[in-house]
């Protein structure tokens, strides 16, 4: 499993809205060679993690690449582009509790932010696919 975060280019704050989220959960559906299971949306920026859907898959950061271009072209609004920072930040967890530490980290991202009160308040945040770790 690998947690990935994605920025916007120059941070612009793109993400948090509800046609960015359908959007980006078509093209990671579309994308299928990597599983996205829980991921949240922050205005200029995204955490996700992800896990390969089969043997053979592409390297997480082409997979990324890919996705990125998808999105990038199918953009609500041309004015915004770019849309994305060229490169990701990713990294393997190696255990079930890194998983779990990281996903509270992610969700609390928009109360730590000042955003919402509470985490399940926060609407461009979810779950694809139940990633389920196997120690």
């Amino acid at each position: 499993m690998v947690f990935l975060t994605v920025c916007t280019a120059k941070r612009k704050p793109l993400l948090a809205n509800t046609a960015v989220q359908e959007l980006l959960v078509d093209v990671w559906c579309e994308s299928d060679l990597w599983l996205v299971g829980r991921y949240v949306l922050m205005p200029d920026h995204l955490h996700l993690f992800c896990a390969p859907a089969c043997v053979e898959h592409p390297s997480v950061r082409k997979w990324a690449q890919y996705w990125k271009s998808r999105a990038s072209t199918r953009w609500p609004n041309r004015l915004e582009q770019p849309v994305w920072q060229s490169d990701v930040w990713d990294r393997q967890l190696r255990t079930g509790e890194s998983y779990s530490e990281k996903w509270a980290y992610v969700r609390n991202n928009p109360v730590r932010h000042g955003l919402v009160k509470n985490a399940e308040d926060w609407p461009y945040q979810g779950e694809l696919n139940s990633l389920l770790w196997h120690d």
